[in-house]
């Protein structure tokens, strides 16, 4: 219960840097989803964890069984092989783009402790230009430690890498700044939401998943396990407003997919969402791309399926340490939902 006084009377900037603040790299997320349980447990009715480390949420209601997922992991790296000298090179867990991290400080999850480093390339060590884009096979760890000695603390093939960065929330602007923007924002949006919805007129399961980043393999065993009326996946997306002509952009309010690179998202779902932003004058963006996915195209395929959407927070910098989103666009997806779920759609015909 002081718990539980205690995280309640955090501000939501508090919350949200929190989430940010820990690390969950793809098969490691046990410290947020801790964070995540301590936050919600005074709005929902159960919680558990099922046996593939997803947090399960239940806030009882009569009326439709809905899925609410958010997926707690973020992308990282793990150790692959060790040279005499002490430099790591990484396998990636997750979407990375190399260019993006060379410099960046990084540590890792060593038994003893963590021990603390830099992302490089053989030509910035050697304080050379870098001459071609680089892969993973060219960027890698150095701390300064030779390899006896990470072996000695605990380092081995297998050990975790989390990417480091600064964290600000609600700077200048509403803005929100840090790594694992994706997705510990929806997973702030489901917390925020769990607070909202006082008597909602659906039985709601806010579903905090592992292993989005490294196939939606939580998604899919817990969506088997809930078997929902309907969902819908809580996530971030690419802002492409550095562009002349973006199609979404920060600060325009939360975005609705209708497709993107392995979803189709339920029309009648799209159109709830559609029809309940209007109604409570919240603004919103469509999103139709090629590329990238959530957790909604693992829940609508399960069993018999599911009637699924997606509703997202555009981010710059995606997939990097330096995520940059707007606080608005977080609340107005938190208004949309709580919206939607007090008086929710109960049957979406095919």
């Amino acid at each position: 219960m002081a718990q539980g006084k205690r995280a309640a009377q955090k501000t939501e900037g508090d919350v949200l840097t929190g989430l940010i603040s820990f690390f969950g790299v793809s098969g490691s997320e046990s410290g947020v989803r801790k964070y995540i349980e301590q936050q919600i447990r005074p709005y929902v009715d159960e919680i558990s964890v099922d046996r593939m480390g997803n947090l399960v949420a239940r806030k009882r209601g009569k009326g439709p069984k809905v899925m609410l997922a958010a997926h707690m992991d973020e992308i990282g790296l793990m150790v692959k092989r060790m040279e005499e000298r002490g430099f790591i090179y990484c396998t990636a867990i997750g979407g990375i783009d190399p260019a993006a991290f060379v410099g960046n400080p990084v540590h890792l999850a060593a038994p003893k402790g963590r021990i603390h480093g830099f992302l490089t390339t053989h030509e910035v060590s050697a304080g050379k230009y870098i001459q071609k884009v680089p892969t993973i096979e060219d960027i890698f760890i150095d701390t300064g430690l030779t390899r006896t000695q990470l072996q000695q603390r605990g380092v081995e093939i297998g050990t975790y890498v989390h990417l480091e960065s600064h964290t600000c929330c609600e700077g200048e602007g509403g803005i929100v700044l840090g790594k694992a923007l994706d997705n510990r924002i929806g997973c702030y949006i489901l917390i925020e939401l769990a607070k909202a919805l006082q008597r909602p007129k659906a039985d709601v399961y806010f579903v905090f998943t592992v292993q989005e980043e490294f196939g939606m393999f939580g998604a899919r065993t817990s969506a088997f396990q809930l078997d929902p009326d309907w969902g819908i996946a809580v996530d971030t997306t690419y802002a492409n407003d550095v562009f002349a002509d973006p199609s979404r952009s920060i600060g325009k309010g939360p975005v609705i997919t209708v497709k993107d690179g392995e979803f189709i998202a339920n029309p009648c779902v799209v159109g709830w969402l559609k029809a309940t932003a209007r109604k409570q004058k919240i603004p919103f963006q469509l999103e139709a791309t090629e590329s990238g996915t959530t957790d909604a195209s693992t829940i609508q395929t399960v069993r018999g399926g599911v009637p699924t959407g997606a509703l997202s927070i555009a981010v710059r910098n995606i997939h990097t340490t330096s995520g940059l989103a707007r606080m608005g666009d977080i609340r107005d997806a938190v208004r949309l939902l709580a919206a939607l779920l007090r008086d929710p759609p109960k049957v979406c015909p095919v």
